[in-house]
């Protein structure tokens, strides 16, 4: 399967510094940052540094650091933010949309970690 990665969309300006984010933490792989239209208490977007649209994207040409560095900061915002269950907090969901009937918005791999509150059921049947 092919990918093709707009080098426009917002993140990858976000990356470049074209565009200012709230950055709660960064490594050489990936950044976390806010969400400009927050959907509950703490709703942080954690994005790789790398040109990926989707996970499977990611998951299948990503170099094994840059996957570890994805995923290690995922648990890093996670007990940073206080909604690791892990560490007694009460708990996250975690959200990656991929394409159309995903409701992807933005073409660029990003997880939601969304807390701070009872978030309800994630879908209601069809």
């Amino acid at each position: 399967m092919s990918y093709t990665y707009d080098p426009e969309n917002i993140f990858a300006k976000i990356l470049r510094g074209e565009i200012p984010n709230d950055t709660v933490l960064e490594t050489e792989h990936a950044l976390a940052f806010r969400d400009i239209m927050p959907q509950a208490p703490v709703h942080v977007l954690v994005i790789p540094k790398g040109a990926y649209v989707n996970y499977d994207h990611f998951a299948q040409e990503a170099s094994d650091a840059e996957i570890i560095g994805f995923n290690r900061m995922i648990g890093q915002v996670c007990r940073m933010e206080n909604v690791s269950p892990g560490d007694g907090d009460t708990g996250y969901r975690l959200i990656a949309n991929a394409g159309a009937d995903g409701v992807q918005d933005v073409p660029h791999l990003h997880v939601h970690i969304l807390g701070g509150r009872g978030l309800g059921r994630m879908l209601n049947p069809a």
